[in-house]
């Protein structure tokens, strides 16, 4: 048997714009097809509905556009980076990701979290202030969807009885879901109710320090750290550094949100 790849690589896509510049459908999945082309093992969208104000940024929905990508292309993963799952209908969203499993044929990586942008919320009827505990029951509900026959339980507001999702997810048991976020509360989540870690703009330094604490998280809850996936996106930019280095830090001070309770950094950009 050959061994277990350990590093993988992959890119993110820019489903968004800055207005009035509009993004590209076709051209988000022709980017698609050639980063699976150049070899590279997955492709990421990012996940917002209403971003920002002024400037406001243009945005793809990213379901759609990996749904799009995952129907053009055969080998490259398709993950979320990163999902909002508290706005969104946890049932439908089980039904939706287990048909994207299927159009990708098993190439569906879910990232998410709980998100940080009170106004999408508050446009969506979501109390802001309860994501956390409405992201736990969402990933419970999802979780017994995608591997339950049938699955009966009150999750206020959703009331399921006799609920059965078919088809299931093409992977088996069900795609790899990795949890993204910086505070302890959801790093213990990402050790115990997922398969892994995602972050953002992080250096070598405090991710280092950050994973080690996720393993610490999962032995305490009796899993093995040795099977938790890690990922981190980071930017990067191809160049001299005398003629790249003042646009590149220019757009992550624009186009970039760093979380002051993170250690999340331009700083990051190699």
């Amino acid at each position: 048997m050959a061994p277990k790849k350990q590093t993988e690589f992959g890119i993110a896509m820019r489903n968004f714009t800055k207005f009035p510049e509009m993004p590209s459908a076709k051209g988000l999945i022709d980017y698609g097809v050639r980063m699976e082309e150049l070899g590279y093992e997955s492709i990421w969208a990012w996940d917002h509905l209403l971003l920002g104000v002024d400037p406001n940024f243009p945005i793809h929905e990213a379901l759609i556009i990996l749904t799009a990508v995952a129907a053009r292309t055969s080998k490259i993963k398709i993950g979320t980076g990163i999902l909002v799952m508290p706005m969104r209908n946890p049932v439908v969203l089980a039904k939706q990701l287990a048909t994207m499993d299927h159009v990708s044929e098993g190439r569906l990586i879910l990232g998410a979290a709980v998100g940080w942008y009170k106004r999408e919320f508050d446009s969506l009827g979501v109390d802001f202030t309860k994501r956390g505990k409405i992201m736990e029951q969402s990933l419970e509900i999802i979780n017994r969807l995608w591997t339950e026959d049938r699955v009966d339980g009150e999750y206020p507001p959703y009331n399921l009885r006799g609920a059965v999702l078919q088809p299931k997810p093409a992977q088996k048991p069900r795609p790899p879901i990795l949890i993204g976020g910086y505070v302890d509360a959801v790093l213990k989540r990402a050790a115990t109710k997922g398969d892994g870690w995602l972050t953002y703009y992080y250096t070598a330094e405090s991710f280092a320090k950050t994973w080690a604490k996720v393993r610490g998280f999962a032995e305490e809850a009796g899993r093995n750290p040795d099977e938790l996936i890690s990922t981190n996106q980071l930017p990067i930019c191809i160049g001299p550094r005398d003629k790249i280095e003042a646009s590149m830090t220019q757009w992550l001070q624009t186009e970039c949100d760093y979380a002051s309770w993170s250690e999340s950094t331009m700083h990051s950009a190699i």
